[in-house]
């Protein structure tokens, strides 16, 4: 089951990345600092061709039949990072999606991708093999039930460790986090040892929400930011790139939230072991096939973690 650009067998891209547009004039950018400067400035990054090496006429070309096709700016070639690069999926009940993000994740980005299935009773685990079967750059693994999000992540962290992988990335299978993004973000963790695809800095923004959600989640961050003091905007974010050897130095084995606990506890954890931090910005589509996983329970955990990490994680000094 090969995925080739452009392939017509996969999930039609206009319907899984919803109210995204392409239909705005294209705007080069040199590289992907470039690129993040352009999206500071108001520009969405949907809209960027970053040629980052390659031949820029071949990369307006190929950005340009990319965003006729739905796929977006798809770049002459996928990027190739200079760190071997893992991206975790934590999956449940995605059949809808996951063939998809495969499918554009390597559109964009030179990497593997490790599938993590807790045991989705819509075939979602099914499909993920039918891939690996076909190309050894994704591996799949199962998990029975539901076990959260956190230990999803940190099973994912282990298979980075014990296959050589240089940078870990956790990514939603449901095109929330746009594809295109990916490799800017990657590209930027040369010089941060966490980097945050971030919705509440200059440039970021949620799209598909309601008022509600956008109270929450800001309420959320505020809440966080003002008890951790942190300094991060987005400690809630699940578009993110990690460092290995950063990874390796934290307690992950005291890790025991899950859903966006986990990503406040993480940031927290990494922030106190003194690696850096960025966060670049990103415009977060809410999810347009499927149902959201969040639900009352997640939010309520987060609320009660948060005062408790201070105490819970102690300051270290990188290594």
């Amino acid at each position: 089951m090969s995925l080739p650009a452009h392939q017509s067998a996969s999930p039609s891209p206009t319907k899984v990345l919803g109210p995204r547009s392409f239909r705005e004039p294209l705007v080069d950018a040199v590289d992907f600092a470039a690129a993040e400067a352009l999206v500071r400035s108001g520009i969405d990054s949907a809209r960027i061709v970053v040629a980052q090496g390659q031949d820029p006429q071949r990369a307006r070309d190929a950005a340009a039949r990319g965003c006729e096709l739905g796929d977006g700016p798809v770049p002459a070639a996928p990027h190739v990072p200079p760190w071997r690069t893992l991206v975790v999926i934590p999956t449940y009940n995605e059949k809808d999606n996951l063939a998809a993000i495969v499918r554009a994740i390597w559109l964009y980005l030179d990497c593997d991708i490790l599938v993590v299935d807790d045991g989705s009773p819509d075939g979602t685990g099914a499909i993920a093999d039918g891939i690996a079967e076909a190309d050894p750059r994704l591996t799949v693994l199962h998990r029975t039930g539901k076990q959260g999000l956190g230990t999803a992540y940190l099973a994912g962290f282990r298979v980075a460790f014990e296959r050589g992988y240089e940078r870990v990335c956790e990514m939603d299978a449901d095109f929330s986090h746009a594809p295109w993004d990916l490799p800017r973000l990657v590209f930027g963790s040369g010089d941060a040892e966490l980097v945050i695809g971030s919705r509440y800095v200059k440039g970021g923004c949620t799209i598909g929400w309601d008022w509600k959600r956008r109270m929450l989640s800001r309420g959320a961050n505020l809440y966080t930011r003002t008890v951790l003091g942190s300094g991060i905007r987005d400690n809630t974010a699940g578009f993110r790139v990690f460092h290995v050897d950063a990874l390796k130095g934290l307690d992950l084995g005291a890790v025991a939230a899950q859903g966006y606990a986990f990503q406040i506890e993480m940031a927290y954890r990494v922030v106190r072991a003194g690696h850096r931090v960025k966060e670049l910005p990103i415009h977060f589509v809410d999810r347009f096939v499927g149902k959201s996983k969040m639900d009352g329970r997640i939010a309520r955990e987060a609320l009660l973690l948060v005062p408790k990490l201070r105490g819970r994680v102690p300051k270290q000094r990188a290594r």
